[in-house]
């Protein structure tokens, strides 16, 4: 059973390792974002708070992504944008959350995005939903225990001639920069166990709509 050892993350989110793994993705430019990692800590293990996005946005439609979007000019930084987005998406109040730390921002080029990385403790969850239902479809929350597993690890490959690391959960396909976040996040944790990334999937067209990435 997966549990949060709150001060080794919160180490290694202060140290190189979280450089690290964004140094090939670091933001260079782009419009500054923030995205909230809400890892929930239920009795039966920690679980991380997913959205589905609607199929009909310009950007990312249909994806599985983290709460979160674009930095607004009243957010004192970037952790209070990422808890502010939660908030107004699926109404994860910003008092429920204990922050741990922040991965340096990566660029997401599909969206032009600079996106901060926010994770937290959840420590007291209960069920969510969207609120934000012009963008959000469903919200999901997944074991950390079930994104381990290799069983639903693999490697993802688009027709444009990109890859990654990927998860398969049930009916969902997780791929893309959220992919990229949990598979980074899994390392500093030390969560991850050995998977075969030689393993490849197309991306189903019900996550992949046009050219997103």
């Amino acid at each position: 059973m997966t549990t949060v050892d709150a001060e080794r993350l919160r180490a290694a989110l202060a140290g190189p390792e979280a450089a690290a793994r964004v140094a090939g993705r670091a933001a260079q430019g782009g419009r500054p974002a923030a995205v909230l990692i809400a890892l929930a800590e239920h009795a039966e293990g920690t679980r991380i708070v997913l959205v589905e996005k609607d199929a009909r946005l310009r950007t990312h439609a249909g994806q599985v992504a983290f709460p979160g979007g674009s930095i607004e000019a009243s957010d004192a930084s970037a952790v209070a944008g990422a808890l502010r987005e939660a908030d107004e998406e699926v109404g994860l109040a910003p008092g429920e959350v204990e922050v741990l730390g922040v991965l340096p921002p990566a660029y997401v080029r599909a969206s032009d995005f600079a996106v901060t990385a926010v994770v937290g403790r959840w420590p007291t969850p209960r069920p969510l939903a969207p609120v934000d239902v012009t963008e959000i479809a469903a919200v999901h929350s997944v074991a950390v225990d079930v994104l381990v597993d290799p069983a639903n690890r693999l490697t993802w490959t688009h027709p444009a001639g990109f890859s990654g690391p990927g998860f398969v959960v049930g009916e969902l396909f997780i791929w893309g920069f959220t992919a990229y976040l949990l598979d980074g996040l899994f390392d500093l944790a030390g969560w991850t166990v050995p998977w075969d990334v030689e393993r490849l999937s197309d991306i189903p067209e019900r996550f992949r709509i046009g050219r997103r990435r």
